[in-house]
């Protein structure tokens, strides 16, 4: 309270000083005083042109020809001449002669606003040849008007023209000036383009004490063994002696990995938080760039910064677009910038310079293609992986992202999290947003446990599309395929729990699906994985044991099922005719055309996929023959209520026939204690007929 106090009252000062300071007024780039030279230049140049309307009236005079001239001397109109530098004659009227209609029709047109309409009114041009004979001419004139009528004469042979002299002049004077004014504006980083000069600087956003970051390590739920690794970093800032007096020494760098979601930049947001020392923080696609040398003057001129503000943090969000491996995609003798980006990193982070006080945390969810030298100790001596969360950390993500939102009573962090097996915490957030926003748009004051289920629903199958077209015959179909993966699953040992069953179209093409709320574990038996291909085989079996046909809908199924026993014959070696031998992928590639094996195993692994795949069709087929009164009981309830709950298949068909507890049941009777968290969601969707 006290440190939003402080800010207050700085924020109150700032708007004080800025009313009273009347710098500010003329200040451009947002009040920045650095700036006011470009206005001050600005009121410069209005002030000249209003001088030239004032001061240069040669453009207010009207051109005239010589005999225009006699006439006006003849009837005594004219009152001045000026012979200028002998060629140019100006020539200015009478009081009475600026009344007369004729010439008040030739000075509406020219007269200037800032001209006062004293003279002289016109001009024209002499030869200096001949400006002897006009001389006498006009003698002769004046001869034959009276004294009084007669025209003052006036002679200038040295007048300087300033509007030439401007013309001459002042437009190269302008272009020096408008050239300098441009120079400092691209310099200084102002204005479009203004990075030219700076093209070089590193553009990492620095958060220090007075920033507007408020995350903490409270705000960060679920990520309880990484947070313990970063806050040791953290206080090792804070109470360097505590490490040093025992001979240690300050972690150079910290590289967060984990899939995409799961928290690493809210865990650096919590550091930058926390450290209370400068925190430079940047993306690796802001070191990439066109030119050539100007990623690797950005890491220096980064580490330069850095060192200045000495101890401080840096951490380089998605390091692996300038961290990928040397070499790789290369073509010989190539200049690769980030290449050359990379190797400025790895100097900067531990070469000759010392960087005492700098440390380097990064994040990325690619450790895979990250360069060998960037991962060593004395560069990121720490390795902290970020999992998805276990159910204990889903229960402890939830009630961190429900304290801003007004829930009804009853609702039970527990609960949600044992209902989103497999979410990350972004993922987590976003079924909170969405129960809000639920509840919302339905005019409720709470957020109640059906908001928080349509939610969930909608993060694992899509937006909910009610009035999408469907025939009777297919919604038929999606019911009886729907209702064997719910059968299936339930008369199945080692089949997940199900949860509900939905024939409500979602997504871009689920037109169904069963959720299921699977056992958190990470080792499976043969019997487990061939349970899950009989469960996810159910769809396409009823289909085919009611209808007499199958459709496209169970493309979904297949895609899971095929990948499965692949991975069952030639990844975990659960395949007595391949043997325990595992064909994994080590780079990480999905598009691999390298096969590490010959044509003739290739030929026995997709044999022995056939066989799996075939064998628990037959068993499957078998099962739902035996139960098709249950699947009739099913899909009709399905027809006509569209989603029903684990509850309605009980009372439709009876309980499970096998005593198996529920990661949810675990956890609240604390039969088990569960401490892994990666786990299975498995989502079943049918697929429309391509068309």
């Amino acid at each position: 309270m006290a440190n939003n106090n402080k800010n207050t009252e700085k924020e109150k000062k700032s708007d004080q000083s800025s009313k009273n300071n009347p710098k500010n007024f003329f200040s451009a780039g947002g009040g920045d005083s650095k700036n006011n030279y470009q206005v001050w230049i600005l009121m410069a140049g209005i002030a000249v042109v209003m001088s030239l309307f004032y001061l240069v009236r040669q453009g207010d005079m009207v051109e005239i020809t010589e005999k225009k001239f006699d006439t006006m001397l003849v009837d005594n109109d004219v009152k001045q001449i000026i012979i200028v530098n002998e060629k140019l004659i100006e020539v200015t009227l009478t009081k009475e002669a600026l009344t007369k209609e004729k010439y008040m029709e030739d000075m509406k047109y020219t007269n200037s606003p800032f001209a006062q309409n004293k003279g002289p009114h016109y001009k024209f041009q002499v030869a200096p040849q001949l400006l002897e004979n006009f001389q006498k001419k006009l003698q002769e004139l004046q001869e034959k008007v009276s004294q009084d009528k007669q025209v003052i004469i006036k002679v200038e042979n040295s007048r300087e023209d300033f509007l030439s002299m401007f013309f001459s002049w002042g437009f190269f004077l302008i272009i020096i000036v408008t050239f300098w004014v441009l120079m400092r504006r691209m310099a200084s980083g102002g204005g479009p383009g203004g990075q030219i000069f700076n093209i070089g600087k590193s553009k990492a956003s620095l958060f220090d004490v007075d920033s507007e970051i408020k995350i903490t390590f409270d705000d960060v739920a679920g990520l309880d063994e990484a947070k313990e690794e970063i806050a040791e970093i953290v206080e090792f800032l804070k109470n360097p002696a505590k490490y040093t007096d025992l001979g240690g020494k300050i972690p150079k760098g910290a590289l967060l990995v984990g899939q995409p979601g799961t928290g690493k930049t809210l865990l650096a947001k919590a550091v930058a938080g926390e450290s209370g020392v400068p925190f430079f923080s940047l993306s690796g696609s802001d070191f990439v760039e066109m030119f050539v040398g100007v990623g690797a003057a950005r890491v220096r001129d980064l580490f330069k910064k850095a060192k200045e503000k000495s101890p401080s943090i840096i951490f380089i969000d998605e390091i692996d677009a300038i961290g990928r491996s040397r070499g790789s995609g290369r073509t010989p003798g190539s200049n690769d910038e980030r290449e050359n980006t990379l190797n400025s990193l790895l100097v900067e982070m531990d070469g000759f310079s010392n960087n005492s006080g700098v440390i380097i945390l990064a994040a990325t969810n690619r450790p895979d293609v990250l360069d060998s030298a960037l991962q060593r100790p004395g560069r990121f001596d720490r390795v902290i992986s970020i999992d998805k969360p276990d159910i204990k950390g889903r229960n402890a993500i939830f009630k961190v992202h429900l304290k801003p939102i007004k829930t009804a009573k009853g609702i039970k962090p527990k609960e949600l999290a044992a209902q989103t097996p497999g979410f990350a915490g972004a993922e987590i957030a976003n079924v909170c947003n969405e129960a809000a926003l639920i509840a919302a748009r339905e005019g409720k004051t709470e957020v109640d446990m059906i908001d928080f289920e349509k939610a969930i629903d909608r993060v694992i199958g899509g937006l909910e599309k009610k009035n999408k077209i469907i025939s009777p015959e297919e919604k038929k179909i999606v019911a009886y395929h729907e209702a064997g993966h719910a059968v299936a699953g339930w008369f199945l040992e080692h089949a997940d729990p199900l949860v509900k069953v939905s024939i409500v179209p979602r997504g871009v093409a689920a037109l169904g699906y069963a959720q299921y709320l699977p056992k958190e574990q990470f080792l499976y038996t043969t019997a487990q994985l061939l349970d899950m291909i009989c469960k996810m085989l159910g769809g396409r079996v009823a289909e085919d044991i009611t209808f007499g046909k199958i459709s496209t809908g169970a493309l979904s199924d297949l895609e899971q099922i095929t990948k499965m026993a692949y991975g069952m014959v030639s990844i975990y070696g659960l395949s007595e005719k391949v043997g325990h031998i595992s064909f994994n992928n080590q780079n990480g590639s999905e598009y691999n055309f390298s096969k590490p094996y010959s044509e003739l195993t290739a030929q026995v692994i997709d044999e022995e996929v056939k066989k799996i795949v075939d064998t628990q069709y037959k068993r499957t087929k078998e099962l739902l023959i035996k139960r098709q009164a249950e699947i009739e009981i099913i899909a009709k309830e399905l027809l006509a209520k569209e989603v029903i709950f684990q509850s309605d298949v009980e009372r439709l068909i009876g309980k499970r026939p096998f005593e198996t507890q529920t990661t949810y049941d675990e956890f609240v009777n604390n039969s088990e204690e569960s401490k892994n968290g990666k786990v299975v969601e498995e989502k079943d969707t049918t697929n429309e007929l391509e068309k």
